[in-house]
């Protein structure tokens, strides 16, 4: 679908953005902006794979890892740099132009003050390390700051407005020129600049795209904005976000300090094959739901209704994927990677585990933004993080695998205690999330362990016909599990949503 949508007019300044649609015709909505961002996703997920294939047979994992050390310390800054004015502003029941005005001026603020901040650090880094090679690739890095920070309102508006294939568009233009940018570096020698390239290019072509789409000119900042309510919400979502986004690069940390750019560098080839396109999943699904969600907050059996929906439809296929990428793991290394990567396949693995239990338990993560829990979700990201800082410090002796096998460990704990804690915390359908996503579980299994099976008797075979034939096996035991009621079910359930969303985007 065409990204080129007919852009809103801004609005008269001092007041709120008019109503958003409700009722059928924000379901209506809701379903078209799935679409949307389902297709632009797809996309972005096959240029993301054709990036690691073509880039992991140009560069070695050294390179990868030296990038990924860079891009976990510049990350945690650009956690601090959005200060949760991107959701804040989202989220919002109203939103005045004085205020999107001054929350863009603050996140470009935030995002100069940052990237100073890493210039001055980027020796510290280096020395954190042992890698004196460090210090120009976070000061480069150090420019997505201050890119980002100029687009975060802009992009915020686009959701906010519902404009979901403008977000789309502007994400897959972004990502493809710079793959474009990437493989041409890396195929005239630049080495890890390639990867810093690739970087630098998707937040300067992003920016330009949702400029160019929003086709809003800030005002410049006014005292009495009304400005506290959001900064006070970002201010506590920061927190969360901080916390999550060090508990979700533990792993990496860990190895990045105790073994090497090189160990780091095949564990992140792991992550990109896998949790990267499952992280692109996961992005638009929540960037449709939250403000859906945020509408029906006060309707308690229409937003349990679209919760178990939701956790039905973006389950049911990524945990049977996932489940399937596991039990394929050795000829899908072989086939997408090449013979100089096979140290991946046991890590993919796990990851897979990780990845699914983490897909299950993503639906209360749209419950606290929805409902505006940031103190709650604060508290049990702590708590999450120190479970899983556990499993990782248990792993870390064992090199790549037992840090993997450490993230999967805690993943799988964490999901029952997402349940828990929510629970806790507001009224939703524990129960029924509960069996919906053991039913999605047990089939997953069945089809990941015949396909492992399959591929293991097939260890002879050329690699394309192993993956064949442990996909094929794989899926048809999980048409098995078609037999009981209650996953027909479900399987009708995400066949009904998914003609609703094609039959509205038409």
């Amino acid at each position: 679908m065409s990204s080129a949508v007919e852009p809103r007019a801004a609005g008269t300044p001092g007041t709120p953005d008019p109503p958003a649609p409700s009722g059928r015709g924000l379901g209506g909505v809701a379903a078209r902006g799935a679409a949307v961002t389902l297709a632009g996703q797809g996309a972005r997920i096959l240029l993301q794979l054709a990036s690691v294939v073509v880039l992991a047979r140009l560069l070695s994992p050294y390179e990868y890892g030296l990038m990924a050390v860079g891009l976990i310390v510049v990350g945690i800054g650009e956690v601090v740099r959005d200060l949760g004015l991107t959701t804040a502003a989202i989220r919002a029941p109203e939103l005045t132009r004085h205020q999107r005005d001054g929350l863009f001026w603050v996140s470009t603020a935030a995002g100069l003050v940052l990237a100073a901040v890493a210039v001055g650090a980027a020796g510290l880094v280096a020395d954190a390390f042992s890698q004196a090679e460090l210090v120009p690739v976070v000061q480069a890095l150090a420019l997505t700051f201050v890119l980002n920070g100029l687009a975060a309102q802009y992009r915020a508006g686009l959701t906010r407005d519902l404009r979901f294939g403008a977000v789309a568009g502007t994400d897959l233009l972004a990502q493809a020129v710079a793959l474009a940018v990437a493989v041409a570096a890396a195929a005239g020698g630049a080495g890890h600049w390639a990867l810093v390239a690739q970087q630098l290019t998707v937040g300067a072509v992003g920016l330009v795209a949702v400029v160019a789409l929003a086709r809003w000119v800030p005002g410049r900042p006014r005292r009495g904005a009304g400005l506290g309510p959001l900064l006070r919400f970002g201010g506590g979502l920061t927190g969360t976000h901080v916390v999550y986004y060090v508990g979700n690069n533990l792993d990496s940390m860990a190895l990045g300090l105790w073994a090497g750019p090189t160990a780091l560098g095949v564990y992140s080839r792991g992550f990109q094959l896998l949790m990267t396109p499952l992280n692109q999943l996961r992005t638009p699904a929540t960037t449709v739901a939250v403000p859906v969600l945020s509408r029906l907050q006060d309707d308690q059996e229409r937003f349990g209704a679209y919760l178990r929906r939701g956790q039905q439809a973006l389950g049911i296929p990524v945990v049977v994927a996932l489940a399937l990428a596991a039990g394929a793991a050795d000829p899908l290394v072989d086939l997408l990677l090449g013979d100089r990567w096979q140290a991946v396949t046991p890590v993919l693995a796990l990851l897979a585990v990780a990845g699914s239990a983490q897909t299950l338990s993503f639906v209360g993560f749209w419950v606290y933004l929805s409902r505006g829990l940031s103190g709650a979700l604060l508290r049990y990201t702590t708590v999450a993080l120190a479970l899983k800082a556990v499993c990782i410090a248990a792993g870390v002796p064992f090199g790549v695998v037992g840090v993997a096998a450490g993230y999967a460990g805690a993943a799988l704990l964490e999901w029952p205690l997402s349940l828990w804690w929510l629970s806790r915390t507001t009224v939703v359908p524990v129960r029924a999330l509960l069996l919906g996503a053991l039913r999605i579980t047990a089939g997953a299994a069945l089809a990941g362990g015949t396909c492992a099976a399959v591929t293991l008797l097939t260890a002879d075979w050329p690699a394309p016909g192993r993956l064949a034939a442990g996909l094929v096996a794989g899926l048809a035991a999980y048409a098995l599990c078609a037999a009981h009621p209650a996953v027909r079910a479900d399987l009708a359930g995400v066949v009904a949503w998914g003609r609703q969303v094609v039959g509205s985007g038409r």
